[in-house]
């Protein structure tokens, strides 16, 4: 659901409808899609915990293991966020540790004639940790 800070969500949905209720879609032009979960279901995969403090436990993942060198799962914001001319933050928590097949998590901006521009990436996680 959401809270207070615009694009805010923390994948607390009870119809699993997290796409309409967090405002994301998923890129109908990837690979393979993002997917909603929890701690319990993943298993040794995934996190101990999500990072919602109390008692949330959803997030999203993506399963890289089927996947090829190259293949990309991506979601889209529905609502667009103007520019402005002061700070703007995009701010999430992710966990990407000791996988072999973890591939590189980006964050792109789409500027007004649709080109991408690459904000930030990663590689992994050197810890087990959010």
């Amino acid at each position: 659901y959401y809270t207070s800070i615009p694009g805010s969500c923390n994948f607390e949905t009870q119809d699993q409808e997290w796409t309409t209720v967090c405002g994301l879609t998923q890129d109908p032009s990837d690979d393979f899609d993002w997917n909603i979960s929890n701690s319990a279901v993943m298993g040794q995969t995934g996190p101990d915990t999500d990072h919602t403090p109390g008692k949330g436990q959803h997030f999203l993942y993506v399963n890289s293991s089927a996947q090829k060198e190259g293949n990309r799962a991506r979601i889209i914001t529905t609502k667009l966020f103007p520019a402005s001319f002061g700070v703007c933050r995009v701010r999430f928590w992710f966990w990407m540790f000791a996988s072999r097949q973890t591939g590189v998590l980006k964050v792109y901006t789409a500027e007004e004639h649709g080109m991408d521009i690459l904000m930030w990436s990663s590689r992994r996680n050197e810890e087990n940790k959010w």
